[in-house]
Protein backbone atom coordinates (compact mmCIF):
# COMPACT_ATOMS: atom_id res chain seq x y z
CA UNK A 1 0.00 0.00 0.00
CA UNK A 2 1.51 3.38 -0.76
CA UNK A 3 1.38 6.35 1.05
CA UNK A 4 -0.75 7.94 -1.25
CA UNK A 5 -3.65 5.23 -0.53
CA UNK A 6 -3.18 5.24 2.95
CA UNK A 7 -3.52 9.09 3.08
CA UNK A 8 -6.61 8.84 1.30
CA UNK A 9 -7.82 5.76 3.57
CA UNK A 10 -7.06 7.71 6.92
CA UNK A 11 -9.29 10.66 5.15
CA UNK A 12 -11.73 8.72 4.26
CA UNK A 13 -12.13 7.63 8.41
CA UNK A 14 -11.82 10.79 9.35
CA UNK A 15 -14.19 11.96 7.48
CA UNK A 16 -13.50 14.09 4.70
CA UNK A 17 -14.42 14.20 0.85
CA UNK A 18 -11.68 13.00 -1.17
CA UNK A 19 -12.18 16.37 -2.98
CA UNK A 20 -11.68 18.64 0.54
CA UNK A 21 -15.20 19.41 0.36
CA UNK A 22 -17.23 19.46 3.75
CA UNK A 23 -19.96 17.02 4.07
CA UNK A 24 -23.60 17.16 4.83
CA UNK A 25 -24.88 15.58 8.75
CA UNK A 26 -28.21 15.54 10.60
CA UNK A 27 -28.49 16.38 14.16
CA UNK A 28 -31.13 14.81 16.09
CA UNK A 29 -30.90 17.66 19.42
CA UNK A 30 -33.35 16.56 22.88
CA UNK A 31 -32.79 19.05 25.70
CA UNK A 32 -34.67 18.47 29.16
CA UNK A 33 -34.97 19.65 32.20
CA UNK A 34 -32.66 18.93 34.84
CA UNK A 35 -33.99 16.28 37.56
CA UNK A 36 -33.49 18.86 39.94
CA UNK A 37 -35.86 21.68 38.63
CA UNK A 38 -39.99 22.09 38.79
CA UNK A 39 -41.36 20.82 35.57
CA UNK A 40 -45.11 22.41 35.68
CA UNK A 41 -45.75 22.12 32.05
CA UNK A 42 -44.61 17.79 32.56
CA UNK A 43 -46.67 18.14 35.75
CA UNK A 44 -49.83 19.39 33.86
CA UNK A 45 -49.55 17.04 31.07
CA UNK A 46 -49.48 14.15 33.57
CA UNK A 47 -52.43 15.32 35.53
CA UNK A 48 -54.23 15.98 32.28
CA UNK A 49 -53.37 12.13 30.88
CA UNK A 50 -54.85 10.91 34.27
CA UNK A 51 -57.79 12.60 33.64
CA UNK A 52 -58.11 11.64 30.20
CA UNK A 53 -57.98 7.46 31.41
CA UNK A 54 -54.49 6.85 31.50
CA UNK A 55 -53.71 5.82 34.57
CA UNK A 56 -50.60 4.28 34.73
CA UNK A 57 -48.43 7.71 34.07
CA UNK A 58 -46.60 8.68 36.91
CA UNK A 59 -44.73 11.58 35.60
CA UNK A 60 -44.17 13.22 32.71
CA UNK A 61 -41.11 15.65 32.51
CA UNK A 62 -41.01 18.07 29.01
CA UNK A 63 -38.53 18.71 26.76
CA UNK A 64 -37.50 20.34 23.37
CA UNK A 65 -36.07 18.48 20.42
CA UNK A 66 -34.65 19.89 17.38
CA UNK A 67 -33.59 18.54 14.22
CA UNK A 68 -30.89 20.04 12.07
CA UNK A 69 -28.68 19.29 8.92
CA UNK A 70 -25.44 21.00 9.10
CA UNK A 71 -22.32 20.99 6.99
CA UNK A 72 -18.49 19.86 8.33
CA UNK A 73 -15.23 18.52 7.36
CA UNK A 74 -15.20 15.45 9.96
CA UNK A 75 -17.74 13.99 12.12
CA UNK A 76 -16.14 15.37 15.39
CA UNK A 77 -16.46 18.52 13.85
CA UNK A 78 -19.86 18.49 13.34
CA UNK A 79 -20.33 17.36 16.45
CA UNK A 80 -18.35 20.47 18.00
CA UNK A 81 -20.50 22.43 16.58
CA UNK A 82 -23.71 21.00 17.77
CA UNK A 83 -22.07 21.15 21.25
CA UNK A 84 -21.63 24.80 20.89
CA UNK A 85 -25.06 25.35 19.92
CA UNK A 86 -26.56 23.96 22.23
CA UNK A 87 -23.97 25.17 25.08
CA UNK A 88 -25.00 28.54 23.83
CA UNK A 89 -28.40 29.13 22.67
CA UNK A 90 -30.62 25.91 22.04
CA UNK A 91 -30.36 24.98 26.17
CA UNK A 92 -29.92 26.93 29.46
CA UNK A 93 -26.84 24.61 31.31
CA UNK A 94 -28.36 26.30 34.19
CA UNK A 95 -31.67 24.08 34.38
CA UNK A 96 -31.54 21.71 31.10
CA UNK A 97 -29.68 18.81 29.91
CA UNK A 98 -28.88 18.03 26.20
CA UNK A 99 -27.76 15.51 24.34
CA UNK A 100 -27.58 14.83 20.39
CA UNK A 101 -26.75 11.95 17.78
CA UNK A 102 -24.60 13.62 14.54
CA UNK A 103 -24.61 11.08 11.42
CA UNK A 104 -23.82 11.89 7.92
CA UNK A 105 -26.87 12.61 5.53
Amino acid sequence: MTKVTRAREAKARDGKNRDGKERVYNARIFVSLKTTVNDPEGNTIASALGSLGFAGVDSVRSGKYFQMTLRAATPRKAEKQVDQMCARLLANPVIESYRFDVAEA
